[in-house]
């Protein structure tokens, strides 16, 4: 574990749908605010609660309907649409201290099967290729403490499309190993900073959602995410990025960038 990272993203706050969070979620632009991805893994974990062993999330999109504080928080799931191939759950994370909901999750849940038309490619490289963390010193820690990072390609200081292997130090929650789809989406959430493409000193781009179609549950403790993102004269970018793990893809996501200059 490096130095400084917490033993979890959160800890039980002896009710099954209330949560503290620790330092180690605290996010690049404020030691207050979370970064996207253990909420993000909190949300999918709440979803998995409610799967039949049958079903497996297919899509799941998250909604951060404001900064997601480093403090005490609840979460709560609803089927909003069953069904005997498809449905569709949700779950909603609060801020218990504001009395406000941060972020929404929808999931649309699908059969599980083993037999799909599609075959796997591994990539041709493994985390040990990697360089160490490389992150601008003018980003906070938190979250990026609590991951291990093996770069590949580019890097966060470098600016534009990159690739790397993550693997999170942390569990979400004290003895629940962080594994398949919620250590995807505690990853994933990651591809607007892996692929930045402005300086964080000068620029702010916040994601306001995430969007992650999964192709299948990833296995290992490693996930490989390849980003890029894209701008243009407005103040709307997207961050876009696709998935691996050691057997091959894993799934591809997306994020609505909000890009202002700093103040």
């Amino acid at each position: 574990m490096k130095s400084g990272a917490e033993g979890s993203f959160y800890l039980a706050d002896g009710v099954s749908d209330r949560f503290e969070s620790t330092t180690a979620t605290a996010g690049p632009w404020s030691s207050t605010a979370q970064h996207g991805g253990p909420p993000a893994g909190l949300l999918t974990r709440a979803v998995e609660q409610l799967l039949q062993p049958d079903r497996v999330i297919g899509r799941i999109s998250i909604d951060l309907l404001g900064p997601v504080p480093v403090g005490p928080l609840s979460v709560s799931t609803s089927v909003i649409r069953p069904g005997r191939a498809v449905s569709l759950i949700t779950a909603s994370l609060y801020d218990e201290a504001a009395g406000r909901e941060c972020a929404t999750a929808r999931a649309w849940v699908l059969p599980r099967s083993e037999t799909g038309p599609g075959s796997l490619q591994p990539l041709p490289h493994e985390p040990a290729d990697g360089r160490p963390e490389l992150t601008p010193n003018s980003w906070g820690r938190g979250y990026l403490d609590a991951v291990d990072w093996s770069w590949v390609k580019g890097s966060m200081t470098d600016g534009g499309a990159a690739t790397v292997w993550m693997r999170p130090l942390v569990p979400l929650l004290p003895g629940e190993p962080l594994v398949g789809i919620p250590m995807l989406m505690t990853c994933i959430d990651s591809a607007s900073g892996i692929s930045a493409a402005l300086d964080p000193a000068e620029w702010l781009f916040i994601n306001t959602d995430l969007t992650v179609v999964v192709l299948r549950e990833p296995v290992g403790e490693w996930v490989c995410i390849d980003a890029r993102t894209t701008l243009t004269s407005t103040s709307v970018g997207i961050a876009s990025s696709t998935a691996y793990d050691e057997r091959g893809i894993v799934a591809r996501s997306s994020q609505t960038l909000l890009v202002t200059p700093r103040a």
